[in-house]
């Protein structure tokens, strides 16, 4: 089997760094695994396995007829025989399957609001699943959603895993107390409710001033960075939370950090968790996608509605205030993680699958 994973960039986020935990397994287990950035490169490259066959693709517009070429080129040279683009990549993997009919497209959705695309968008990707041999889908409402609303039968849930690269040279170095730091790890967009964040971290502000919050991902520099910016200041928490944006020591970053929360509204099955718990961090998350199939409230993290502020502030306050309860819910949430979300299974089906989808 020769596959290539698809995706717009490598810079730091979940998709992103699926596309990169699929190329360097599929290393061990596929005939060719090869990566190919459709737009921007990123952080994440360095990340990627000797062994991945790399193309930066260099596309300048949404349909950039050289592009796609180099991309042809690429596939026949390498006897490709499967695309699997990633999110809204989807749509080079189209344009290259129309004038090299003999690749299969396995479309990947993370998108924890793929229900919620706009009905434009929605009509282009219901064509184009025409032509998809397979969806693999992040959690299973994205599968209820897949198989109402595309017009591809081959449809399967695959939960996320990952590594961390420990190889990558420590260079952040985070702000605040050791000891008291709360990690967030998390783009900043509008799915990861970050506004939720302060309205906690206003609230421990008064409880457990010397605790801070530290939010690593990337800023866009669009108005929700804007807006989160001015909260920040007008709830005079400059020296509580602090932005980091993009950064590629992750396992350092973790390391410096005692407590690890996601306050999303809206997910598929967070990257962040799964490093969280390789990293024996104790979590507190909202109860959105696919998180409670990871966490036990109270037994391996706690978890709590999108919206209320006033247990998640608790629940904060249970881990600041017991350090063997930090201890122990780490280490549960790390015992999960091993035995469910290990690249060596979900490679096995994925490659089960894909197999079964040929036939």
């Amino acid at each position: 089997m020769r596959i290539i994973q698809i995706i717009d960039s490598l810079e730091i986020g979940g998709a992103e760094k699926m596309a990169v935990n699929y190329a360097n397994g599929l290393t061990k287990k596929a005939d060719f695994s090869g990566l190919v950035a459709t737009r921007a490169e990123g952080n994440l490259k360095s990340q990627l396995n000797d062994d991945v066959c790399y193309l930066f693709l260099m596309k300048k517009r949404t349909i950039d007829i050289s592009a796609i070429l180099r991309l042809r080129k690429f596939c026949k040279e390498n006897k490709v025989d499967h695309l699997q683009p990633h999110s809204s990549s989807y749509f080079t993997a189209l344009l290259v399957k129309i004038i090299y009919p003999r690749v299969k497209i396995i479309w990947h959705d993370h998108n924890g609001l793929s229900e919620f695309i706009s009905s434009e968008k929605s009509f282009a990707l219901k064509i184009a699943s025409f032509f998809f041999k397979g969806i693999i889908v992040v959690n299973y409402k994205l599968k209820a959603w897949a198989e109402r609303e595309l017009n591809c039968k081959n449809i399967i849930y695959l939960p996320n895993f990952t590594s961390i690269d420990s190889s990558t040279s420590i260079e952040t170095k985070l702000k605040g107390i050791t000891g008291k730091r709360i990690l967030c790890l998390a783009n900043l967009r509008d799915q990861k409710n970050h506004f939720f964040l302060l309205e906690v971290a206003e609230m421990l502000k008064n409880s457990s001033p010397d605790w801070t919050f530290h939010l690593v991902g990337k800023d866009f520099e669009d108005d929700y960075s804007s807006q989160i910016r001015e909260l920040i200041k007008n709830k005079e928490l400059e020296n509580n939370v602090f932005i980091y944006g993009s950064k590629n020591d992750v396992k350092n970053i973790i390391n410096q950090s005692d407590i690890a929360i996601l306050t999303s509204k809206s997910e598929g099955l967070p990257i962040a968790l799964i490093e969280y718990g390789l990293s024996k961090k104790p979590v507190v998350s909202t109860k959105v996608g696919e998180i409670p199939l990871i966490i036990k409230d109270g037994v391996n993290g706690f978890m709590v509605g999108a919206n209320d502020t006033d247990l998640f502030h608790h629940n904060l306050l249970k881990l600041i205030n017991d350090e063997g309860l930090r201890i122990q819910l780490g280490n549960s949430l790390h015992q999960t993680i091993i035995e469910n979300h290990s690249e060596e299974g979900v490679i096995t089906n994925y490659l089960n699958w894909v197999e079964a989808c040929r036939k």
